[in-house]
C-alpha cells in the first residue's frame, strides 16, 4: 500500500493530538552527496546518477551545453570523484555548495532538450545504495533557447523500487478544496518592525493577507486568516488555528528589518531545529520574541513529546515545507521580485511554524530600506507579491 507524505502525517492521531497545543519537532534534515556517475544506456542515451543520503528535492536547468541539477538542503562532498563512462554525452562533472543547496553541473559534449518526466526516476535505498536520482537523456537541439530552467517538481513517495519523479508541477486532485491558512504576522500591541517613514509591519502584512485570501478563494481554495483585524495573537494560537482548520498549507507573512539600510529583498524560511545561518537565527529570535519563546528550548521538552511525531512524519513535514518554499522562491524571482542576497530558502526554529501542517514564513521585503518600504506600501507591489504567492500555491503538489 502506498502512503503519501500528507497521509503519513495523519496516521498517528495521538501524535497530532498530543502536539496540537505544544511545539512541534519537524526538523529539516541535511542530506549529503554520496556519489555521482554517468553511463550509457540503450538507444544512445546518457544516464546521470546522483546518490544522496536523503530523498532529493531537486530542480533542473539547462545552460548552454550543460545540465545543472540543484538539490535542496544537501551538502557537497568535494572529496568525491565522479565516475564518467566513455561514450556518454557528459565530459565532466563539477559540484558547488550554494547556501544550503548542492549544485551538480554536468558539462556536455552536445546540447540536450528538456528531460521528459518519464526519463527521471528516484530509486529507493536498497542496502547497497542510498537514494539515487536517475536522469536519462540524449542529444537534442534547442534546449538553451527553448528553456532557461525546468519547472520545480514534486517527488512522489515510493513504497519500494523506483518511482518516476515529476519535473513539472502536478495538477491537484479535481474537485478537492485545499485548505490554506494565511497568518498575518504581529498585530495589536505588537507592531512588528517599523520603517523610517512610520510604516508598521503588522499593517502591511494584514493588507497583503487579505488580498491573498481573496485571490486564493477566487482560485478555488478554502482560505482562512489567523487574524482579519488589528488583533494580537500568540504564536502558538496561530499554529493552532492551522491545526483546527485541518490546513493543507500554512503561510506566515512578515516584513523584515536589517541594521544595514541598504539590505532589501524577500526571503523565505522553513522550520528546523537549528538556524541555517546567523542571520536566520537572529530573525527567528526576533519573531519568537513576541511570545518570549527561546530558540533553544527544543531539548527542554519531555521525551514523550519530542517523540510524538515519528521520524518519518518529521521528515515528511520538513520535505513538504521545503518543496513549497523552494517553489515559492522561484515564483517570486520569476515575478520580478528582488530577493535578499543569500540562499533562496533558509531554515530557523520559528515558533509560529511548529505544527503538523506544512508551511513557510515569507519575509516580503525590508521596511528598513526606504525604497522597499515605499514599495511595500503600494497596492501595485502588494498585488505583485500576491500574484507570486498564488502561482506558488497553484504549482505546489498538495497530494504527495
Amino acid at each position: 500500500m502506498q502512503i503519501s507524505r500528507r497521509g503519513l502525517l495523519k496516521i498517528t492521531g495521538i501524535g497530532v493530538l498530543v502536539i496540537g497545543a505544544l511545539p512541534r519537532m519537524a526538523f529539516a534534515a541535511r542530506g549529503m552527496l554520496k556519489s555521482v556517475r554517468s553511463g550509457v544506456q540503450p538507444g544512445n542515451k546518457t544516464r546521470l546518477v546522483i546518490e544522496t543520503s536523503q530523498r532529493p528535492s531537486y530542480s533542473l536547468s539547462y545552460p548552454e551545453n550543460q545540465l545543472v541539477v540543484t538539490i535542496a538542503n544537501t551538502a557537497a562532498n568535494q572529496s568525491l570523484k565522479p565516475s564518467l563512462a566513455q561514450g556518454a554525452l557528459i565530459r565532466s562533472i563539477t559540484q558547488a555548495q550554494i547556501g544550503d543547496r548542492l549544485q551538480i553541473s554536468a558539462n556536455l559534449n552536445r546540447p540536450i532538450a528538456q528531460i521528459a518526466k518519464n526519463q527521471i526516476m528516484i530509486l529507493e535505498p536498497n542496502g547497497d545504495n542510498d537514494y539515487r536520482l536517475v536522469l536519462d537523456f540524449s542529444a537534442g537541439a534547442g534546449a538553451a533557447s527553448a528553456i532557461a530552467a525546468a519547472t520545480p517538481k514534486k517527488n512522489t513517495a515510493a513504497s519500494s523500487g523506483a518511482k518516476t519523479a515529476q519535473n513539472t508541477p502536478q495538477k491537484n486532485a479535481p474537485g478537492k478544496k485545499y485548505v490554506i491558512v494565511i497568518d498575518a504576522g504581529h498585530g495589536g500591541k505588537d507592531p512588528g518592525c517599523i520603517g523610517k517613514n512610520g510604516t508598521r509591519e503588522k499593517d502591511i502584512v494584514l493588507s497583503v493577507a487579505k488580498k491573498l485570501k481573496a485571490r486564493l478563494d477566487a482560485n478555488g481554495y478554502s482560505t482562512h486568516l489567523t487574524r482579519s483585524t488589528d488583533k494580537y495573537l500568540k504564536l502558538g494560537e496561530r499554529a493552532q488555528i492551522a491545526e483546527k482548520r485541518k490546513a493543507d498549507l500554512f503561510l506566515s507573512l512578515h516584513a523584515n528589518a536589517n541594521p544595514s539600510r541598504a539590505m532589501k529583498g524577500f526571503s523565505i524560511y522553513t522550520l528546523s531545529e537549528k538556524a541555517s545561518d546567523e542571520e536566520a537565527k537572529k530573525l527567528a529570535e526576533s519573531e519568537n520574541a513576541a511570545d518570549k519563546i527561546a530558540v533553544t528550548d527544543w531539548d527542554d521538552l519531555p521525551r514523550d513529546i519530542r517523540s510524538a511525531l515519528s521520524s518519518l512524519q518529521q521528515h515528511a513535514l520538513a520535505e513538504m515545507s521545503e518543496e513549497y518554499a523552494t517553489g515559492c522562491s522561484r515564483s517570486f524571482r520569476g515575478g520580478g521580485i528582488e530577493a535578499q542576497p543569500g540562499p533562496g530558502v533558509r531554515h530557523a526554529p520559528f515558533a509560529v511554524l511548529r505544527s503538523s501542517v506544512p508551511g513557510a514564513l515569507l519575509e516580503l521585503g525590508h521596511l528598513s530600506n526606504a525604497a522597499e518600504e515605499k514599495l511595500l506600501r503600494s497596492d501595485a507591489h502588494q498585488n505583485k507579491l500576491v500574484a507570486a504567492i498564488v502561482k506558488s500555491v497553484k504549482n505546489y503538489n498538495f497530494d504527495v
